[in-house]
């Protein structure tokens, strides 16, 4: 009499059928959202031919254009260091009350949450044309606007930083005496060191790429630059500022993994 054999699906039959119905559902949402917003290509083989046109028309780079955005990358590297160091400076007291083991009580709870999801809920372009209204164009609108945006980046992750600590250093620290002030400087925050400077750096280096842009909304900075090469259709000159930009990113791409490294 022959055995029959065991078999075996990764699925049971429920599963299967809960994701192709999941599936389905999304890829009805795209073919919708597509038909709903007209966006198909009309004539698909004139792309390749207005992209070889765009890029004849930028080569060769500018070279002398250099001279002119020197400053500008400058002041987007400053826009960048400012907006990422005053973050920093405001992130450390969101992330304590955004803590569970640290806030001081559940208003203060969501107040932290509050504050973290209103921040990573705006694009920094968003923040960066309502401070141009409020202090006007300049880098000053670009510096806040990186603050506003990077206070839920640092201040999210750190506080689920905050809330994987030992606490029995913290109550070690609080047994001796030491203040409130001084159980949050000696009992939590050096064990959340390394991950604040991290997170520093990783945003710092996230920031750089955001501040590229911010000129086009008059927040400083080399994309005022890259704005009015497009505007005169300079396309020579856009090339070189595109350049620049990739040169800037690699950079502090590579200064930022390696003092993560050194961090680890």
């Amino acid at each position: 009499m022959a055995v029959e054999q065991p078999s075996w699906d990764r699925f049971d039959r429920r599963r299967r059928i809960t994701r192709f119905v999941l599936l389905l559902a999304a890829a009805v949402s795209v073919i919708a959202s597509w038909q709903f917003m007209d966006t198909g290509v009309v004539r698909p083989e004139t792309i390749p031919r207005e992209v070889g046109d765009l890029l004849t028309r930028m080569y060769p780079p500018d070279v002398a254009y250099t001279t002119r955005i020197v400053q500008p990358l400058i002041e987007t590297v400053q826009i960048a260091a400012l907006g990422t160091l005053g973050a920093l400076v405001l992130a450390i007291p969101v992330a304590l009350l955004a803590a569970e083991n640290t806030t001081p009580n559940g208003a203060t709870f969501w107040l932290g949450k509050l504050i973290v999801t209103v921040s990573r809920s705006v694009n920094t372009i968003i923040w960066a044309l309502f401070f141009v209204v409020l202090f006007g164009s300049g880098p000053l609108a670009g510096a806040v606007a990186i603050v506003f945006r990077s206070v839920g980046f640092l201040g999210k992750l750190l506080g689920e930083e905050i809330e994987e600590i030992d606490f029995g250093q913290v109550e070690a620290v609080r047994a001796s005496g030491a203040s409130q002030a001084q159980v949050l400087l000696y009992g939590v925050l050096p064990q959340v060191k390394p991950a604040l400077v991290g997170l520093a750096i990783y945003r710092w280096d996230i920031n750089i790429r955001d501040s590229t842009v911010l000129g086009f909304v008059g927040a400083g900075g080399i994309g005022v630059e890259l704005f009015r090469a497009v505007n005169a259709f300079a396309w020579q000159s856009v090339a070189m500022v595109l350049i620049v930009i990739l040169g800037v990113v690699v950079v502090t791409e590579s200064l930022s993994a390696y003092t993560r490294g050194l961090v680890r």
